[in-house]
């Protein structure tokens, strides 16, 4: 198992070139947000947006749409519901977040099922929250995920229902032999957050802490992945998921010197100047 070090964030967040344009830092889709969590897919687009994703597209609820405008300007809008549309903005993708309150309900399987086997082996999913729930029962799209670049992000409790294994009984063994037939990458969030990869290996966080247990720190965690991956094109792109992983924690855990609690909002508002200061140190 490796520890992951603060030299990850030297390795990956690079400066960026000066001839770039937005295309170059990644098309990202984020698809969530029923009426009643629409929260949580803004922070997760926001996050995109804050981590230097080129262009962020929200698909959510219509009654989403005044919040996604008003706290993130730098979105587009997207009506789930809209099968035309959603097709369309699938295909321009580079990275999709499904799930961030997406809801389990015949709804949010409808739209499940639509992005997940309208995506291609391009492109990169990952699979947080309500949608892993919704996965666990759904044979067809488990094998859909296993032949993309799939990352799914639950907690325990979420990997008990997609793994079948029972939070007292998980351990690297077990996880990694779940994980391998899944053909994906895991970010099992726990304390000690550890990352099951493709080729077998595992990486484990010994940063952040209890002042991240607050409803949306996952949701932010998927749109940092999900501008990392759009951006960074490393060979190995586990090792930008390592990256991102480690950069959530890492700001939490920075600015808890200062915080009782860290909320999502906190880390999105830091992750420009936390990032702008590990470029300069990138080699």
């Amino acid at each position: 198992m490796y520890q992951l070090q603060e030299n990850i964030l030297k390795q990956v967040i690079l400066q960026r070139p000066l001839e770039s344009h937005k295309g170059n830092f990644g098309r990202i889709l984020t698809i969530g947000g029923n009426e009643h969590y629409g929260g949580a897919i803004i922070m997760s687009s926001s996050a995109a947006v804050h981590a230097g994703a080129g262009l962020v597209s929200c698909a959510t609820d219509s009654k989403n749409l005044t919040a996604l405008h008003s706290i993130i300007p730098e979105a587009m809008f997207i009506n789930y519901n809209n099968d035309i549309d959603l097709l369309k903005a699938i295909n321009a993708s580079d990275v999709l977040v499904i799930g961030p309150g997406l809801g389990d309900d015949a709804v949010a399987l409808k739209i499940l099922r639509k992005v997940i086997l309208n995506t291609n082996t391009n492109q990169f999913i990952i699979v947080d929250g309500s949608a892993i729930t919704l996965v666990a029962h759904e044979a067809e799209l488990i094998q859909a995920l296993a032949v993309r670049k799939t990352i799914y992000t639950p907690h325990q409790m979420e990997w008990q229902r997609l793994s079948g294994i029972k939070i007292a009984d998980q351990d690297d063994t077990k996880n990694t032999v779940k994980q391998q037939k899944l053909g994906a990458t895991i970010v099992l969030k726990k304390h000690n957050t550890t990352i099951y990869h493709t080729d077998g290996s595992i990486s484990q966080l010994s940063v952040g802490g209890p002042y991240m247990s607050t409803g949306g720190m996952g949701d932010t965690l998927t749109g940092i992945i999900a501008a990392f991956l759009g951006q960074f094109h490393f060979k190995n792109y586990e090792q930008v998921v390592d990256c991102a992983v480690y950069a959530h924690s890492a700001l939490a855990q920075e600015l808890a010197s200062s915080k009782y609690v860290v909320l999502p909002t906190d880390i999105i508002n830091a992750l420009q100047k936390f990032m702008h200061k590990y470029s300069l140190q990138s080699r």
